[in-house]
């Protein structure tokens, strides 16, 4: 790989890793593997990240998304966060 194609490549993962989009992938993400855990607990096994990803989604998703958008305050038309 060539520098300019390393440059290119490590500018992109670092505009990916800072877009809103992402960072409200990675919060998901974060509270699904809290669920997870809490429900693994729970049951006195794992339960994996698919049944607790279908589990979140169904019980707290919508919830959490309308707390989430209260803490974050208003957004733009493009749904990035008024500043």
């Amino acid at each position: 790989m060539t520098s300019l194609t390393q440059q290119t490549n490590g500018g992109s993962r670092e505009f990916v890793k800072q877009s809103s989009l992402y960072q409200e992938f990675l919060a998901e993400r974060e509270e699904i593997l809290k669920h997870k855990w809490i429900e693994s607990e729970r049951l006195g096994h794992d339960i994996g990240f698919e049944r607790a990803l279908l589990d979140w989604i169904r019980k707290h998703r919508d919830s959490w998304r309308a707390a989430r958008r209260a803490q974050l305050g208003p957004t733009t038309p493009t749904g990035e966060a008024k500043k």
